[in-house]
């Protein structure tokens, strides 16, 4: 039987980390954005916006989504630094950093590195856009990415055909792969469902608390490492991981609910 507990270890830790962040840096963030917040015509524009950047990353030569991909990620790890370090002469370090290991390649642009970063820019991104959104714009954007997700990986393959050319052709950090353990073998995860991921787990505690925001971590956690480890033994091929973050979420929302309802029904 293949099993694997790093990938579910190592997106917990991640959950973690972005919500101790995002608390953190709350007020920060809420001053740069002056508490705007997302609308249901935002969240349907940001899926309709990702969905065609995944097409068209299928037809535009390699070279030019190299160029684009260094300066998003140029962009984010700046804006990053700056959010801890308010230092303008300190926000570049990470960048230049990112962008002079990536080009120097081996030994120094490793597997190591490769997850570093990009478990880093996910980190960032949930924490940027965790503070726009609200609980129903979150339903509505979480319902539409699924969807386009499913389509994308089970229907047309876009995602992983411009997942191989990013990574197998560009080494860009777009997923996180790990060493599968105890089996032998590679997992890997995409980014975005690492930013879906935390981007619930951030509206589930301003919803109802910290408390549950790291209860829906845990469940988040528990369900993808359940799902994943039947998906490994019985399908290998491609399949939309924001599925199993999505089980993850609603299953610590209906244990709440069944939790208070169980209350209600004691007192």
């Amino acid at each position: 039987m293949t099993f694997d507990v790093l990938l579910s270890l190592v997106l917990f830790l991640t959950l973690l980390a972005t919500l101790f962040l995002y608390f953190r840096s709350e007020k920060k963030i809420g001053s740069v954005f002056q508490d705007v917040k997302f609308r249901y015509y935002h969240g349907i524009l940001l899926v309709i916006a990702m969905s065609i950047v995944v097409a068209v990353l299928v037809l535009i030569p390699s070279e030019a989504i190299l160029i684009l991909y260094l300066c998003v990620y140029f962009s984010g790890f700046f804006f990053f630094t700056y959010l801890f370090v308010p230092k303008w002469y300190l926000a570049p370090l990470t960048p230049i950093l990112f962008i002079a290991l990536y080009f120097a390649r081996a030994p120094y642009w490793n597997l190591f590195t490769f997850n570093l970063f990009g478990i880093i820019f996910a980190i960032f991104i949930s924490v940027y856009l965790g503070s726009l959104f609200t609980w129903k714009t979150t339903a509505v954007f979480v319902a539409l990415l699924t969807a386009m997700d499913i389509i994308n990986v089970l229907v047309t393959g876009f995602i992983p055909k411009s997942a191989e050319t990013l990574v197998g052709e560009l080494s860009l950090p777009v997923v996180v792969i790990l060493p599968m353990f105890p089996s032998a073998g590679y997992n890997l995860l995409g980014l975005g469902d690492i930013f879906l991921a935390g981007l619930l787990s951030i509206q589930s505690a301003n919803k109802y608390g910290k408390k549950f925001g790291f209860a829906s971590i845990a469940a988040i956690t528990v369900v993808f490492l359940i799902l994943i480890t039947v998906l490994l033994n019985y399908y290998r091929e491609y399949f939309p991981a924001t599925v199993l973050v999505i089980s993850g979420w609603l299953t610590a929302l209906a244990g709440r609910q069944l939790y208070r309802s169980s209350l209600l029904k004691r007192d």
